[in-house]
């Protein structure tokens, strides 16, 4: 009996698995709760075991309904790569795609990937949303997004990743800081430390606290701001400080005045991954987007490499 199962009843396992709930499915799905009931009890009638477990607190998938939802995300991503297919036969690139990216990945890298690629695919419809994590997961859970590029995380039901890039962080300060350019900095040595970080929403939030307290760097004050800009224009004519990926900052360097310098002992990283919803592949078209993407960010590394370099006595560099 199971090959008589419709779509409508696939998606709506898809849905109850990953939102938990028969009522917030029934409002991604835009049906009723009675109605996604109605499919999953019939999804259950035909496979003949039970797909997940009602309680107060929500429901869960049994284990065969975690199994069960694997091959659904499967099959329906199996049909729209098949339409994918019969649009690259007809030798076209077209279609929309809807990309998440953080301050991080806009300031720098977006506008040098973006000019090749809507150049090359002038078929395809972009929509391009910046946002903070907590927001931009949201909207790729929701299917609002086409993928979004977020910082690593613990990862959540529904969504599938892939690591993107890992940066090295950077101190960022004005002027009055009197720091100079591109010399390495121990945070503990940055008496006294009054930093903008982001909200507590925002996973780098957690991953720079958890730097903070192991590393013993006490901090005087601290402002909590989800506003690149802002936080940036503040940092300039102020002697607050902010850490941001090396990414973001590439073109501030000898430019300008905001002080870039890399943080040492020990070194801090980011890692940034990209995330889809699980129940369907990646398009061409958001393929091709992330490689031009990756392709900058190639190019960041390099230009960061040579700036290093150049700071090195020229017996350093023959070596």
């Amino acid at each position: 009996m199971a090959d008589k199962l419709s779509l409508h009843q696939v998606r709506a396992v898809i849905a109850v698995c990953e939102e938990g709930s028969f009522t917030r499915a029934a409002t991604r799905e835009n049906a009723t709760q009675s109605g996604i009931s109605q499919h999953i009890a019939a999804v259950e009638r035909s496979v003949g075991v039970k797909l997940f477990e009602r309680s107060a607190k929500g429901v869960r998938p049994t284990p065969a309904g975690s199994r069960y939802y694997r091959r659904c995300i499967e099959a329906v991503g199996t049909l729209q790569t098949a339409g994918e297919e019969m649009r690259a036969l007809a030798g076209r690139v077209s279609g929309n795609l809807r990309v998440g990216l953080m301050p991080t990945f806009t300031r720098a890298a977006l506008a040098p990937a973006l000019m090749g690629y809507v150049r090359d695919y002038p078929d395809v419809k972009l929509k391009i949303v910046e946002g903070y994590s907590a927001v931009l997961t949201d909207m790729v859970l929701a299917e609002e997004l086409d993928f979004a590029v977020v910082p690593t995380f613990e990862g959540r039901v529904g969504l599938k990743s892939r690591l993107l890039a890992r940066d090295r962080e950077m101190l960022i300060s004005g002027r009055a800081r009197g720091l100079k350019a591109l010399a390495p900095v121990r945070l503990a040595d940055c008496v006294p430390l009054k930093i903008v970080v982001p909200g507590t929403h925002n996973i780098r939030r957690r991953n720079l606290e958890t730097y903070f307290q192991t590393n013993g760097i006490p901090i005087e004050d601290m402002i909590e701001m989800d506003a690149m800009i802002g936080t940036l224009e503040f940092v300039a004519r102020s002697d607050w400080v902010a850490v941001l990926p090396s990414i973001i900052c590439i073109n501030d360097v000898g430019r300008g005045d905001l002080v870039v310098n890399p943080i040492v002992d020990p070194p801090l990283f980011a890692e940034f991954v990209v995330i889809a919803p699980a129940r369907r592949p990646l398009g061409g078209e958001a393929r091709r987007f992330l490689e031009r993407m990756e392709s900058e960010i190639a190019e960041i590394r390099t230009s960061w490499k040579e700036k290093f370099r150049a700071r090195e006595p020229k017996s350093a560099r023959k070596r």
